[in-house]
């Protein structure tokens, strides 16, 4: 079965920085997109950033400027550099893969456990 680990969470200042990693267990081209989604308490799940198998990427609003995602194919690994955080970041991140099927395999959706992010003021 296909897995997804995150690490590179913690706890840091208002202004800081953190790298969340995200390690496949097969080869990430395997999927149509990957991606970082957050959950902080009482809101719904978003997502932050997806980079498609082309490598295109997308931000969402607040975080266009200040989070990177990117990839290393060799260790089937994403990853999100996240700089100038805020308060408003803390949450749970996820990392996101979808295979969007094709005329012989289905499609899927897989999600890690999540990592804790919290930016202290």
């Amino acid at each position: 079965q296909v897995k997804l680990v995150e690490s590179g969470g913690g706890l840091v200042q208002a202004g800081g920085s953190l790298t969340l990693s995200c390690a496949a267990s097969e080869s990430i081209f395997s999927f149509n997109a990957m991606g970082w989604y957050r959950q902080a308490p009482g809101k719904q799940r978003e997502r932050v950033a997806s980079i498609l198998s082309g490598g295109p990427t997308e931000y969402e609003d607040s975080v266009k400027g200040r989070f990177t995602i990117s990839r290393d194919s060799a260790k089937n690994t994403i990853f999100l550099q996240m700089n100038s955080l805020k308060p408003e970041d803390t949450a749970v991140y996820y990392c996101n893969a979808e295979h969007w099927g094709t005329p012989t395999t289905a499609e899927y959706d897989l999600w890690g456990q999540g990592t804790q992010v919290t930016v202290s003021s």
